[in-house]
Parts: C-alpha cells; sequence; structure tokens
C-alpha cells in the first residue's frame, strides 16, 4: 500500500500543471520538537535569536508573544525581519501579534489570493553558512504549544532546502499586499 501511495504522487502533482520537485540530499542538521511535551516555542526563539542577518516568516495565525518579542529582538539589533500572514486569519483573531510586529516596523504583507495561506515556516539567514529552515505543523501560536499536539522541524545548513524555501517565500510575497494596503480593503 505505500509504494502505490508513495508511486502515485508525482502523477498526483504532474496533474495539477507542474511536475514534482526532484529530491533533496540530505545535509545539515534536523531538530525536532513535539508539542505539548517539548517547549518548541522555546527552540523556535533560540533559533531566531541565533539569526544574524535575515529572519523571513510565514503565518498562518500568530498570537505567541514570546515568538512575536524574539522577532522584534532580532529587527532591534539589526537583523531584516520580514513578514507574510494570511490576511483572513489576521482579521478573524483579536490576539494576533501581527500589529505589534507593524508597530515595531517590521515590513508585513498580507496573503490575499489563498483561501487559506498555511504555511507555517521560518526561514533564517539564507546563504550564510549557519542558514536555518523552520516548518512542521506549528503554527506561532500560544495553542500550539500548550493545547495542540504540533511538531517543528528547525533544517540547519542545508543550502539547497533553503533556497527552495526562499524562492517559494518570493513567490508567496510578490502576491501578497503590503499590511497597509490589505488592511485598508485594497
Amino acid at each position: 500500500m505505500l509504494t502505490l501511495l508513495v508511486s502515485s504522487v508525482p502523477a498526483l502533482a504532474q496533474n495539477q500543471g507542474a511536475p514534482a520537485a526532484a529530491p533533496l540530499r540530505a545535509a545539515g542538521t534536523v531538530q525536532v520538537a513535539f508539542t505539548p511535551w517539548d517547549d518548541a516555542e522555546a527552540l523556535i526563539v533560540k533559533t531566531i535569536a541565533e539569526a544574524r542577518h535575515q529572519v523571513l516568516v510565514q503565518a498562518y495565525s500568530f498570537t505567541s508573544r514570546a515568538i512575536a518579542a524574539a522577532l522584534i529582538a532580532a529587527r532591534q539589533r539589526g537583523v531584516d525581519v520580514r513578514v507574510l500572514a494570511d490576511r483572513e486569519q489576521l482579521f478573524n483573531s483579536d490576539n494576533s501579534r501581527i500589529p505589534e510586529l507593524v508597530a515595531a516596523h517590521i515590513p508585513v504583507w498580507l496573503e490575499v489570493r489563498y483561501l487559506s495561506a498555511h504555511n507555517k515556516l521560518m526561514i533564517l539567514d539564507a546563504g550564510w553558512p549557519e542558514q536555518a529552515v523552520i516548518g512542521g505543523s506549528y503554527n506561532w501560536t500560544q495553542a500550539a504549544q500548550h493545547r495542540n499536539a504540533e511538531n517543528v522541524m528547525v533544517f540547519r545548513r542545508h543550502a539547497e532546502l533553503t533556497r527552495a524555501y526562499l524562492a517559494n517565500w518570493e513567490r508567496h510575497r510578490r502576491d501578497a499586499l503590503p499590511y497597509a494596503e490589505a488592511r485598508s480593503g485594497g
């Protein structure tokens, strides 16, 4: 059964108009955390604190005070921080930290093209030796740490993987609207 499922994935991708991506060779390290048992939020905050050049974020839901504070602290120490967020989630949440990021002069774009811009990832220091990608099911929320069963993966020093996520982030940013424009309905 597993063989059938795996062999059908490229066909599904091709039916949607794009071939399946080529496999990437293993490189670097991978660190994982599983909530509610592991402190995934602390792992994310620590990884942001290690960034020296850039942090690019894609967020579906963003209510974590600790992660917002880490991004603001990164910005204050001169790291280029930029955020893509799902527009509908932002306006359907009273606890979103996105306005705090905007107030801290972090550029934010809102994704309006998709029913759900459901990505949950960060790209840190792309092109630098200590580059990292954070991904998984974990939203940048307090519920993800304290009430949900979630996973986080931190891939470090994998240039090819980082480039792939960076290209995807940039593609989404081109389709997104600046926060002020999207907020006003533009």
